[in-house]
């Protein structure tokens, strides 16, 4: 009987257990490791020990310490930091500094084992003197072009206010910023300080080279403190707050320094390769623009009017085509090219270079494709002979690529835009037809073909590769909600090696009024600079932009929809965000973000002011910042989900 009594026990066990219902779960663990003892003890003076132990109520992970780790005052000789179980070794290697205060700041390398919950800015701090130094500055570091918070960058304090000391000098105090760009200098004495921060590529603590991205201020940092209160949350439980009490604490400042980082210009001129990817041009690429051409002399062929010209904006990147077929069927074009280089010295001066630039596709494969493409193209005539179809005896040319964009959504100030695969040698703007429907009769009606701006000289031959069309008015502007039509005619574009485009017939509407709105923005002026605007949708992207030297900012025919504002101050007058430079005190151009979302419905338009200055700290709307917190949200976000689902709130504790 006992046994039987056991056997049926236990199968109602195992069918408990088989059932299938909803699992219950649990909460994930929110809370981030604590200390409980360090060794020497924190805050520790007279200390002469270079090893240092902390240890943890759990088992924690420390994330890439020779990063995100950093000792102060800098150390030359890299500290080994060493993490397992509860516990986190430092080992100093450098000579400790007499009467010195050193803090060693985690950032946000210290989580726990399971969850990864970061512990936060956690810094460890002792003094090798009787006297232990607690003052700390704070701020945040961004990137100056587009103010996006800056992960990992190096910042700093001189006590050594001259600006030499940044170039010459290992810095005093220093500190890492974390994933939201904000950083906390901590053990700091009392007295006046210079910031900067530093991307310091060879790890000496200082600028020292041209390519580092660095920030500095003006103003002298004088560290002070009061005593100050804040909220802090007591909870009953996981979920739920049971009081809120007002706590004292002391407060530092300044704790709102905004540093905008920037490179410099790389200036130091020299040819990083030539390529010839294509048989009919070839391409130099150099580390920085320069306005004297490289001069060209052909060794084995005549350089003479032999080019069209295509360069980048800062003519870093020049593009010689080839005008002579001769040129293109030639593998191997041998020339010295004479151009402006940095010495020795970094001094830019006259540099010739022989160079033999070869066609990574070669004569001899060129014919061979097309002597493959003839013979399928003699196959497929051949087999239409033979069942009765049309069929042609001679191969016809190969047209020219005529890549046309209309996008399908046209603005009535919108523009259709060609581009072709090489230069053009003629257009005949007789066989290209702009016809409009009036009633149910095309008319035609005038347009304007335009060449996109060179950024070359204008006495040198440039390549033509790319136009714009648009209505002929004293406006520009298309009929809103008409209907056109382009019509090409063969030949109407010959290229430079005589390939013609075909015919072709693209349908054109536009958008009628009533799809779209307009955005004014009454923009207070920060000085005399005029400013330049950009529109950005969601995903960061500029759609629309505009120039002010007033500050009234106008974007006309905005579709629907949500949009951001960013506005450079334009101090050289020239349309684009120009970065700074160290030696001459000079900053990069300021940026400012319109601090809330732009919501446009169409037929309402929308007309705001705003005063930049009154918004400076407020750095980037979050939607738009693309450098997110590394893990703080982690598990924070998947507890509200699971809360979202059980219909109960969920407020986090306090980290």
């Amino acid at each position: 009987m006992r046994n039987w009594l056991a056997i049926i026990i236990t199968l109602l066990l195992l069918s408990g257990c088989a059932k299938m219902g909803q699992p219950d779960g649990g909460w994930y663990d929110d809370t981030p490791p604590h200390v409980l003892a360090t060794s020497p003890e924190d805050k520790s003076t007279g200390v002469d020990a270079k090893k240092i132990y902390i240890y943890f109520d759990e088992f924690i992970k420390l994330d890439n310490p020779t990063e995100k780790v950093v000792i102060s005052p800098p150390q030359l000789e890299a500290p080994d930091i060493k993490g397992a179980g509860n516990r986190i070794t430092v080992t100093i290697n450098d000579s400790l500094v007499p009467n010195t205060t050193y803090t060693v700041d985690f950032s946000d390398a210290i989580s726990d084992n399971n969850e990864g919950n970061p512990m936060g800015n956690y810094t460890y701090s002792f003094s090798t003197g009787e006297h232990i130094d607690t003052l700390e500055v704070s701020g945040c570091v961004v990137e100056a072009e587009n103010m996006e918070p800056i992960k990992g960058i190096l910042v700093g304090l001189y006590n050594n206010l001259e600006d030499s000391a940044f170039t010459t000098q290992p810095m005093l105090r220093v500190a890492r910023t974390d994933s939201r760009g904000r950083f906390v200098i901590k053990g700091v004495a009392e007295g006046n300080y210079r910031i900067y921060a530093l991307q310091d590529a060879d790890g000496n603590y200082f600028f020292s080279q041209k390519s580092e991205k660095l920030a500095f201020s003006n103003d002298i940092i004088t560290p002070t403190f009061k005593p100050d209160v804040r909220q802090d949350t007591l909870w009953s439980d996981t979920l739920h707050i049971a009081k809120i009490e007002q706590v004292g604490y002391t407060h530092f400042f300044p704790d709102d320094i905004v540093l905008r980082a920037f490179t410099e210009v790389q200036n130091d001129r020299f040819l990083v390769k030539t390529e010839r990817k294509d048989a009919d041009c070839f391409t130099m690429f150099f580390s920085y623009g320069h306005p004297q051409l490289p001069d060209i002399t052909g060794l084995n062929f005549d350089a003479t009017d032999a080019f069209l010209m295509e360069a980048s904006e800062h003519l870093d990147t020049l593009t010689y085509w080839l005008r002579d077929t001769l040129l293109v069927n030639q593998d191997s074009l041998q020339m010295t090219v004479g151009f402006m280089a940095t010495d020795s010295t970094g001094v830019l001066a006259p540099k010739l270079d022989t160079l033999n630039v070869l066609s990574k596709n070669p004569y001899a494969r060129r014919m061979k494709d097309l002597q493959k493409e003839q013979e399928k193209w003699e196959k497929e005539q051949e087999k239409a002979k033979k069942k009765g179809r049309p069929y042609l005896t001679e191969m016809p040319p190969t047209p020219l690529e005529t890549k046309l964009q209309i996008p399908g959504d046209m603005a009535p100030n919108g523009y259709i835009s060609f581009e072709f695969p090489t230069p053009l040698m003629t257009t005949d703007t007789t066989k290209i037809h702009l016809l409009t429907k009036i009633d149910t009769v095309e008319v035609e009606k005038g347009f304007v073909l335009q060449e996109l701006p060179s950024y070359l000289p204008e006495d040198v031959p440039h390549a033509v590769r790319k136009l714009i069309l648009v209505p002929d008015s004293t406006d520009n502007l298309w009929t809103a909600g008409g209907q056109y039509s382009l019509v090409l005619d063969s030949a109407a574009f010959v290229d430079i090696y005589g390939k013609a485009s075909k015919d072709d017939r693209k349908s054109i509407k536009i958008k009628k009024e009533e799809d779209f709105t307009s955005i004014t923005f009454h923009v207070a002026k920060t000085d005399e600079s005029p400013y330049v605007a950009h529109l950005l949708d969601r995903s960061n992207k500029v759609v629309k932009v505009a120039y002010s030297s007033t500050g009234d900012v106008v974007f006309n025919y905005v579709k629907p929809g949500e949009y951001y504002l960013c506005v450079i101050a334009d101090t050289n007058n020239n349309g684009i965000w120009d970065t700074g430079n160290y030696a001459e005190d000079q900053q990069a151009e300021m940026v400012y973000y319109y601090p809330d979302k732009i919501e446009c419905r169409a037929m309402w338009p929308l007309e705001k002011s705003w005063n930049p200055q009154s918004t400076i700290n407020i750095l980037k709307p979050s939607e738009i910042t693309k450098q997110k917190p590394d893990k703080e949200k982690k598990i924070r976000n998947r507890n509200a989900e699971r809360a979202r689902k059980l219909g109960i709130d969920y407020i986090p504790k306090n980290h």
